[in-house]
Order: C-alpha cells, then sequence, then structure tokens
C-alpha cells in the first residue's frame, strides 16, 4: 500500500473542502461591506449599528468553524498515517508500553517510537513538529468545547503555557493578548482561530513530516 499517496489525498481534499465551502461565506461577507445584492438596500434603523451586522457576524462565524472543522480532518489523517505504517512495518509494543508512549499525545508518541524504531532523529525533520502538535491540540479543543453559549472554542491554559507562541490565533488576539496584564487574566483565553494561510500552513507542515518519514519507513519495511 501507498501509505504517503492516501494521506496527500485527504490533504488534497481538505484543501478542495475548505476553498469549496468558504465560497458562500466570503461572498455574504464582501457583498455587505461592498453593499452589492442583496445588501444594498439596508433598512431604515437608529440602533447605531452597521446594517446586516448579523449577517455578516454569522458568516465570519461560518469560516471560523470552517478552518477548525478541516483541523479536525487533518489531525485524524495524520494519525491514521502513522497508525497504518505502524501495521505495515509490524511495530510491537510491550504490555502497557504503548499506552505509557501516548500519554503526551499522538505526535509525541508515534515520534519517540520511530525514532527507535527506524534509529531516526526528529532533529533532522524538515517539518515544524511544534507546530504539527497544535494543530492536535487545536482539533481537541474543538472536539471538546466547554460553553453551550457560545461557537467560540479558546485555547486551553496548558496549551497557552507548552506554547508560548500560538499558531491558531487571530491576529486581534495576539495583539491583544501580547499585553503581559491581559494574558495573565485567568478567566481569558485566545481564541483558536484557523484562516485559511493557516491551515494551509498546518497541512504543508504535515506533509512535510509525512514525506519525509514515509522515506525511512519504506527502507525499514523493504529490510524487514
Amino acid at each position: 500500500m501507498d501509505v504517503l499517496h492516501f494521506f496527500r489525498e485527504r490533504t488534497r481534499f481538505i484543501r478542495q473542502f475548505y476553498d469549496t465551502a468558504a465560497g458562500p461565506f466570503d461572498g455574504i461577507m464582501k457583498a455587505i461591506d461592498d453593499r452589492l445584492p442583496p445588501f444594498d438596500n439596508p433598512p431604515y434603523s437608529e440602533d447605531g449599528e452597521p446594517a446586516y451586522l448579523v449577517e455578516w457576524l454569522e458568516a465570519s462565524e461560518g469560516l471560523e468553524l470552517l478552518g477548525r472543522t478541516c483541523l479536525s480532518m487533518l489531525s485524524p489523517s495524520l494519525q491514521l498515517f502513522f497508525r497504518t505504517w505502524e501495521k505495515q512495518i509490524g511495530v510491537q509494543w510491550e504490555k502497557g508500553e504503548r499506552k505509557k508512549a501516548f500519554q503526551r499525545g499522538f505526535i509525541e508518541g508515534y515520534m519517540n517510537c520511530y525514532e527507535q524504531v527506524l534509529q531516526i532523529s526528529r532533529l533532522d525533520c524538515p517539518a515544524d513538529l511544534g507546530l504539527v502538535e497544535q494543530i492536535t491540540l487545536a482539533r481537541n479543543r474543538d472536539q471538546h468545547p466547554e460553553e453551550i453559549t457560545s461557537m467560540r472554542v479558546t485555547h486551553s491554559k496548558a496549551d497557552i503555557e507548552k506554547h508560548t507562541s500560538l499558531f491558531f490565533m487571530s491576529e486581534q488576539d495576539r495583539s491583544m493578548f501580547s499585553d503581559a496584564d491581559l494574558a495573565n487574566l485567568s478567566f481569558l483565553s485566545p481564541a483558536v482561530h484557523v484562516s485559511r494561510d493557516q491551515l494551509y500552513a498546518a497541512i504543508e507542515e504535515t506533509e512535510k513530516l509525512a514525506d519525509w518519514l514515509d522515506g525511512h519507513l519504506i527502507k525499514a519495511r523493504w529490510k524487514r
């Protein structure tokens, strides 16, 4: 089985899925900003809010959800790449060893596994492994929201402490939380934000990792 081929088919689809699904949301926001039909004749209002603010915010929220959804597709795709190769080369675990190895997440677990099995070092990997790990952390936050009152999902305090430079954050939040006083407020956390550029950058890092590992794994399979 060409494991890398199937992984790249998944990343190709994720890119296509985002761009296709983002179209209607981008279209609504642009039409409101440019006062294009059907948003070219705003109703009379004295509340002081911009016309069609609710519609614009809902479209913006749709893009936020779309970005997080795509990360929730990317993370398990990478996990499947690892898991499939684990079976292909016949990795054997001692009793209780696998559970212990994955206590710090599947990225750390599999990297430790393949470093030992393949006699390689992650230091030689061209991918940004810190960013790759943040993909899984952001996905976990999206899949386990804490508040029913909002579609917004925030980074956990533990994730913020582990990764002082969060990748999946809006520029607005990045600017706001650069203030040390705000950053230290226990009740305030930045939102998990996944723009198109951030998603594409994340996909590229997973592909770099998969490309690098795949070459070593193919050699190990043929030796076996």
